[in-house]
């Protein structure tokens, strides 16, 4: 009860924040008379009704999931405070993970009627103002033992591939640098030719 009554204050507190979105719903609120957090409520209604029957529910789940946070992490940046930096940056690590997960099981999942709709809860969970959301629920509970389990293998195979991709890559600059000057070489090669070729007939006409 006391997390809700937290969640909900919260929502409030954003709600009657200064910015264009709050502009817009400050304007309804006043046309209509009906307080800004109902029209929330309904809009957020509309999108799960949406999320079930509606057409692009995929897109919208994911965009949903990815614009807010988007937001919040742009002025979790610009602001003095470290808190909500890392707040952002541990959803956007479960949020990756779960787009792992995702690409694996959705065309399993994607089939049943109200997995758009549950996407989208878990990624509101995950990105709940409250201390003890979905992410931070995770991260501590699944992704931070796994890495810091794994962290030394981790690091050595991402060294691994670093070394490979650089020597890789140094191959085919050398290739190409060789081709280059193959291709300068024979270039210059058939313009001695041709010269060759002009004093000849040069020398002829004159004989």
């Amino acid at each position: 009860m006391a997390s809700v009554d937290s969640l909900r204050a919260k929502l409030d507190k954003a709600l009657y924040e200064k910015n264009a979105v709050t502009d817009v719903l400050a304007k309804l609120e006043e046309k209509t008379g009906v307080k800004r957090t109902y029209f929330v409520i309904g809009l957020a209604a509309v999108v799960a009704l949406w999320l079930v029957f509606g057409y692009a529910a995929s897109f919208i789940s994911a965009f949903l999931g990815f614009l807010y946070p988007a937001y919040a992490s742009v002025k979790a940046i610009e602001s003095v405070r470290t808190e909500d930096d890392t707040q952002w940056l541990t959803y956007w690590v479960v949020y990756s993970a779960f787009g792992m997960v995702e690409f694996f099981t959705d065309i399993f999942l994607s089939w049943f009627p109200f997995y758009y709709l549950a996407k989208m809860l878990f990624l509101g969970w995950c990105m709940a103002p409250i201390s003890s959301n979905g992410s931070q629920f995770i991260y501590n509970r699944f992704i931070k033992p796994f890495v810091l389990k794994h962290q030394k293998q981790m690091d050595e195979a991402l060294e691994k591939m670093g070394e490979v991709a650089s020597s890789t890559l140094s191959e085919v600059f050398k290739g190409v640098d060789q081709a280059q000057q193959l291709a300068q070489e024979k270039a210059a090669e058939a313009a001695a030719e041709q010269v060759k070729k002009s004093m000849s007939g040069d020398a002829t006409k004159q004989d």
